[in-house]
């Protein structure tokens, strides 16, 4: 009876939601309704290819299909590009270069607009510097946990656990760093500010381990097994085939990891916005208040007229914020094909 009710699940599923959506007032209805009869659309389409179109046409479409989605997901990131240059370059022409680079006031809004980016730019170092150097041990030990160390059935159980930890929205983490560091760094340190670049560095290390693990743990699970045999075969210890083998044959795919976290903790906004506490000033103290680049863009994005300078300086900072980042992400690229040849058998 199961088996010959199985294969119509998925076809009773949707319809089902199309049913209970009448049921529901408002949008969360409609949205339900919609979804069902969306899905019920899709399956009684495969369905109808399944049956009236050959095999190898079904394998050309789905080809030219994959293909148009992969040029088309190229085509919209190069249209983004280039329209935030087209919006940005053009204030490099009404104020200098290195007066946008080595100013230390950030005042768009004064008489006598200041643009100075050096204070933002200091910011997001140091609670990028800080964050990484919090994550990257934790990290690493867990990372090395869960390949070497774990057992099968630990490994399976902890790594999609720490993979969902990864997927907590930013903004989750960002109100926690608020609500709870916000009282207990001030306490620990007597420093006067609520909201500081320590608050901020550690609510991006404790979004950044999930990542650094998930990726430093792949690129330790895909060392040769090879590689361990003949170090225990040498009589080495579990630790010092771990530290002496597994570790310096995986260094490629570790500092991949590593860079990667770091572009992410550029770019992050969310997070930073709501625990740093976004005062635009220069210091290399982190228990002062901070504000990052991408904490600037999202909190004055929608104060800046359109066209006017402060709107163009805007989209000049998410034009540098995009090189930080296209040199790290490019860096990592590099170091992972560097791993990538020297296990290529």
């Amino acid at each position: 009876m199961i088996k010959a009710i199985k294969p119509y699940l998925k076809y009773l599923i949707p319809a089902a939601a199309v049913g209970l959506s009448f049921g529901i007032q408002g949008v969360i209805g409609w949205f339900v309704l919609w979804g069902g009869v969306f899905t019920l659309a899709l399956l009684g389409a495969s369905y109808l290819a399944q049956r009236l179109i050959p095999v190898r046409v079904q394998e050309k479409l789905i080809t030219v299909v994959i293909t148009a989605a992969g040029f088309l997901a190229v085509v919209l990131i190069a249209l983004i590009f280039i329209f935030i240059f087209k919006e940005g370059v053009g204030v490099f022409g009404e104020v200098s270069l290195k007066r946008i680079i080595l100013g230390t006031i950030w005042q768009p809004m004064a008489g006598v607009p200041k643009y100075g980016i050096l204070p933002l730019i200091v910011s997001t170092g140091v609670i990028s510097i800080l964050s990484l150097a919090v994550a990257v041990p934790l990290g690493l030990a867990a990372a090395i946990f869960l390949s070497e160390i774990a057992t099968k059935s630990e490994r399976e159980f902890l790594k999609p656990v720490v993979e969902l930890l990864g997927a907590i929205p930013s903004v989750v983490y960002g109100l926690l760093g608020m609500v709870v560091l916000g009282d207990i760094i001030p306490r620990l340190t007597g420093t006067p500010f609520r909201l500081s670049g320590l608050n901020g560095a550690l609510v991006l290390a404790v979004m950044l381990t999930p990542m650094l693990v998930s990726l430093a743990e792949d690129a330790l699970y895909a060392v040769p097994k090879e590689y361990r045999t003949a170090a225990a075969a040498l009589g080495a210890t579990r630790w010092e085939t771990i530290r002496r083998v597994v570790i310096p044959a995986a260094s490629s795919g570790v500092a991949a990891a590593v860079l990667l976290s770091l572009a992410r903790t550029i770019g992050e906004t969310m997070a930073v916005l709501l625990a740093t506490g976004n005062m635009s000033a220069l210091t290399f103290n982190p228990l002062q208040s901070m504000r990052t680049l991408t904490a600037t863009i999202a909190i004055e994005m929608g104060e800046a007229a359109f066209g006017t300078q402060h709107y163009k300086m805007l989209f000049a900072l998410s034009i540098i914020l995009f090189s930080i980042t296209f040199v790290v992400n490019l860096a990592a690229d590099a170091i992972l094909a560097r791993a990538g040849r020297r296990f290529k058998p």
